[in-house]
């Protein structure tokens, strides 16, 4: 039966396979300094000035799921396609560009293209594919605020070989040999290796997290502890160290300096509405306070309203900046 699954699978006609389809439609607004990775920038049409403008993304993303059981264990798939249309921090500018001797208009809000953010297989504890970096789901994002990355805790987008082991009872355990993304790609057939373990229980849980970036030749590593402390109200504290001989960053120490810390909870004050807030630091003097209030309308439909500031002293990193800005989100789920 597809209910084994969960709701809203059923049978692709003419075979034991198990599918179900969801996604989302999300509109987001946001407004405010670009420091805080809300706001945009644009050039005034008419004056040629230099002036911030609303920053909005319209997204659709479509999901699938599939089960089937198999003398070997459940097979899995996941996916997830994303389509977005908007623009950027910096789209609106018009800026000079050297090669063609002139000025360049930024294109202002487009269509950004086509992502696929997951496309795995599972067999048993086995995993494969395009998934987020184990050094992250592994352990869990950083609160249920939408900027969790002021103070970021590492990359996301990679190819994985995974095996999961769960030993029933709450011990649970991963290992992911990874390709990174970008300038993170690994540069030779030494993969990038992330090691964790977890112990979950009612109260909570605590986990670790290791990772080795072959390319750069770094180790980074993070503990979280996560806390239920009544039905209402959980709390989280995250902690991450990482080398920087060869390089500042890595694929899993994106922060600046050696360590960075991050803390935060959710309070439930109804079946419907929900406050999250997250705080964060690292070595490099960079501060960040996200919180946010998010209510469901009717099923399926959240709008999230949230707050967020940087604040960034003056370290061998970056210079000091500071910024506030604000999200106002609408979701269906489905």
């Amino acid at each position: 039966m597809c209910d084994v699954y969960g709701a809203g699978y059923f049978y692709i006609p003419g075979t034991e396979t198990c599918l179900r389809i969801g996604g989302y439609v999300r509109y987001d607004i946001g407004g405010g300094d670009v420091a805080s990775f809300d706001g945009a920038r644009a050039t005034d049409h008419i004056s040629g000035e230099d002036q911030g403008t609303w920053q909005k993304n319209a997204r659709f993303t479509l999901k699938t799921w599939t089960g089937q059981e198999t003398e070997l264990g459940t097979l899995k798939t996941y996916t997830e396609t994303r389509i977005n249309f908007g623009n950027t921090a910096s789209s609106g500018l018009v800026t000079y560009n050297a090669d063609l001797d002139g000025y360049v208009f930024g294109g202002g809000a487009q269509n950004k293209g086509i992502t696929l953010n997951f496309a795995w297989i599972q067999l048993g504890g086995l995993r494969v594919g395009k998934d987020e970096s184990a050094f992250d789901t592994f352990v869990g994002y950083a609160g249920n605020v939408i900027q969790d990355t002021l103070v970021p805790y590492g990359g996301f987008d990679t190819n994985v070989v995974q095996y999961y082991f769960d030993a029933g009872n709450g011990f649970s355990a991963v290992v992911s040999l990874e390709e990174g993304y970008g300038v993170y790609t690994i540069d030779s057939y030494v993969p990038h290796v992330v090691g964790g373990v977890k112990y979950t229980q009612g109260w909570g849980s605590i986990s670790g997290v290791a990772a080795y970036d072959s390319a750069a030749e770094e180790w980074a590593g993070k503990v979280r502890l996560d806390v239920n402390v009544s039905s209402a109200l959980s709390l989280f504290a995250m902690g991450g160290y990482g080398t920087d001989r060869n390089f500042d960053h890595n694929m899993y120490k994106l922060w600046d300096g050696n360590w960075a810390i991050w803390g935060g909870g959710t309070y439930k004050f109804n079946e419907k509405t929900s406050f999250n807030a997250q705080l964060s630091y690292d070595e490099g003097k960079k501060f960040g306070l996200a919180a946010n209030v998010a209510y469901d309308v009717v099923p399926g439909f959240t709008i999230t309203g949230e707050v967020d500031y940087v604040n960034a002293g003056d370290s061998a990193y970056h210079a000091s900046y500071d910024g506030i800005g604000g999200i106002l989100r609408f979701q269906r789920s489905f």
